[in-house]
């Protein structure tokens, strides 16, 4: 059963105008689910603001003092990154979905869904990319000690590499950081290259696979084969959590990634069924995409792989860069080894 994390509230996480993140995009894919009646196979949950207490297990507390004060009297908190007054109760709240989908998983749910998640970009002391506190690592940290989970694996497929989440946890073991992204080299943050592995106690633990512009969905499919599988195995986590950013779609603008609707649903099922195979505990974050319409679309292909619903279809788009990608994957395979044991 899946549990479906809202709030009418999350519309609020809105940066502006003429800003690519558009707040009502979460209550249109609610509405979307509704029309396409995922919501008869699915149960809906409204959550809570996380607490100050909660968002300081990961922020330090003078980056929380400074959003609440720019949620004050609105601001900027990076250049691409507007801060409009009252910006701190609606990512609070982003972080409660995020904390109230990990606890489903321990209420009779083996998958939930936060609507409004996966804020990627946001480090313990600073933020950018549209991002103010990292509810990954907040829903994390509340599970770790709510429950005493040892091991959590994150399945980073947004575009931008997930560099936020990346710094809170490069040097702990005990979370699998595995981010698939569009090169650094050409698109934001300029980070997640294939030599960033972790540092420390956490080295291996960190694991980057970069795409150029132009890839397609044969690249992605050969590349989340060769590793994902391969890590769920090996390190055995006992909670998924899948960043599941759609802005890969083609049709995005603000990257220049080839992914078509169906690639959504058949890796949204593969994870599904991974996970069905090892932990049986998957929260699924619906992270960033800015066509509006491709990624609604993109959400429910996800979510109609979960209940096992009929997916959208789109036409294919030939992936000029399979061998690259072949040859990176085996790159990175080669830095890894001494970590992993990967078959030569």
């Amino acid at each position: 059963m899946l549990a479906i994390i809202h709030h009418k509230d999350y519309r609020k996480y809105d940066l502006g105008e003429d800003h690519p993140l558009i707040g009502d995009k979460p209550e249109r894919t609610v509405q979307f689910f509704k029309e396409r009646s995922i919501f008869s196979h699915v149960d809906l949950f409204t959550p809570r603001r996380a607490t100050e207490e909660e968002i300081s297990n990961v922020h330090d507390k003078d980056y929380i003092q400074l959003v609440k004060t720019l949620s004050q009297t609105g601001g900027m908190l990076a250049l691409d990154t507007p801060a409009p007054k009252g910006i701190y109760e609606t990512a609070a709240l982003a972080c409660g979905g995020s904390i109230l989908a990990a606890e489903k998983l321990y209420e009779d749910y083996d998958y939930s869904m936060n609507t409004l998640g996966g804020f990627h970009h946001a480090s313990a002391r600073s933020s950018s990319g549209f991002c103010f506190f990292n509810d990954i690592a907040i829903a994390i940290e509340h599970i770790r000690d709510k429950r005493r989970i040892k091991r959590f694996l994150i399945i980073d497929l947004d575009v931008h590499h997930a560099n936020g989440t990346q710094d809170i946890y490069y040097s702990d073991p005990s979370v699998l950081n595995i981010s698939f992204h569009q090169d650094g080299r050409t698109l934001y943050p300029g980070s997640g290259f294939i030599h960033e592995i972790g540092e420390g106690e956490g080295k291996g633990f960190t694991v980057n696979m970069p795409f150029l512009p132009g890839t397609g969905n044969d690249s992605y499919f050969y590349a989340f084969e060769e590793l994902v599988p391969f890590f769920i195995k090996e390190f055995k986590p006992e909670m998924v959590i899948y960043q599941s950013g759609v802005d890969t779609h083609h049709s995005d603008p603000l990257a220049q990634i080839n992914l078509t609707l169906p690639f959504y649903f058949i890796i949204a099922r593969e994870i599904k069924n991974l996970v069905d195979k090892s932990c049986k505990r998957l929260a699924i974050l619906l992270g960033g995409g800015y066509n509006s319409l491709s990624s609604i679309k993109a959400y429910y292909n996800i979510a109609a792989a979960i209940v096992d619903k009929e997916q959208i279809m789109e036409g294919e788009i030939k992936d000029p860069n399979l061998e690259e990608t072949k040859r990176r994957v085996r790159e990175l395979k080669k830095i890894l080894r001494p970590y992993w044991n990967f078959k030569r």
